[in-house]
């Protein structure tokens, strides 16, 4: 029998193709997937329609940071009274519990940022790293900074008004943008030992100049420890926002990223991000 009549009789030839998995279904209004070594867009769901972004937007806080010439991460911040009376004026948003007086670090603000996504360690940060002669001015610099670099990173669709994403009716990204920037942001070695941290205990400097242990800070990445490989990045919610998570996952050398934005409930925003996960590693 000649080759061509054992291809013809299916006696010799590829094994038949795995059919593609079927595109997941998520309750979140919006989300999107990368492969993030390569760039490819791997899922879509109103990927680039505008929304609030809650506390997704701390990863450009934490950017702006660790993009500053000559960045000393040890640098001490003295926590202000500020930064305490806007988390109460806000109705307790959530906070790394800093006590006004004690000195904390650039490093450990980062932390006090992104795990227990704490307004009065951003509000810190802004303030350290805006520049004017008044706190609202540093401000008002450091979001120009924010919305500078979207700008660098094309990420046309994204627009910042607020620091810590408690916005002022105009700090909106979309899923290709969040994934976008936490895949530039994934690039800081820093920034991607903090987002993969479940648990920092800080110790800062009082007044008097003891001591002080800081109760640890968890991180709030609901996917930390629960699904195998994740490596950050960062929740988000809050009354428009709804629930967010920004995601990202290490397995056999091929990282996936990605975004789901107004998912329904604390609980979904989970299941949505592991659902587009194992699309991500499967396709």
């Amino acid at each position: 029998m000649t080759t061509g009549a054992l291809v013809a009789t299916g006696v010799l030839g590829s094994a038949p193709a795995q059919a593609a998995p079927a595109k997941p279904t998520i309750t979140a209004k919006g989300g999107f997937v990368m492969n993030s070594g390569t760039g490819k867009s791997l899922y879509t769901k109103a990927a680039d329609t505008k929304r609030s972004t809650g506390s997704t937007t701390k990863i450009m806080t934490a950017l702006v940071v660790l993009s500053q010439s000559n960045l000393n991460l040890d640098s001490k911040v003295t926590v202000q009274k500020a930064y305490s009376d806007y988390i109460v004026a806000n109705n307790y948003a959530s906070n790394a519990k800093l006590i006004v007086g004690d000195k904390v670090t650039v490093r450990q603000l980062l932390y006090g940022l992104m795990l227990p996504s704490g307004c009065d360690a951003a509000y810190a940060l802004a303030d350290k790293y805006g520049s004017g002669s008044t706190r609202s001015a540093r401000v008002k610099s450091f979001i120009s900074k924010m919305n500078s670099k979207a700008k660098s990173l094309g990420l046309t669709n994204t627009h910042f008004d607020s620091f810590d994403g408690i916005g002022n009716g105009a700090n909106y990204s979309t899923p290709r943008d969040l994934t976008k920037l936490a895949r530039a942001a994934m690039k800081n070695s820093t920034f991607k030992s903090v987002v993969k941290t479940k648990s920092y205990t800080a110790k800062t400097i009082t007044k008097s100049g003891a001591t002080r242990t800081m109760a640890p800070w968890t991180n709030t990445n609901p996917l930390l420890g629960t699904y195998s490989g994740t490596i950050g990045v960062k929740t988000g919610s809050g009354p428009e926002s709804k629930y967010c998570l920004v995601f990202a996952a290490t397995r056999n050398g091929k990282t996936i990223i990605g975004t789901v934005l107004a998912s329904s409930t604390i609980d979904n925003r989970a299941v949505d991000a592991k659902k587009l996960l194992n699309y991500g590693f499967a396709v």
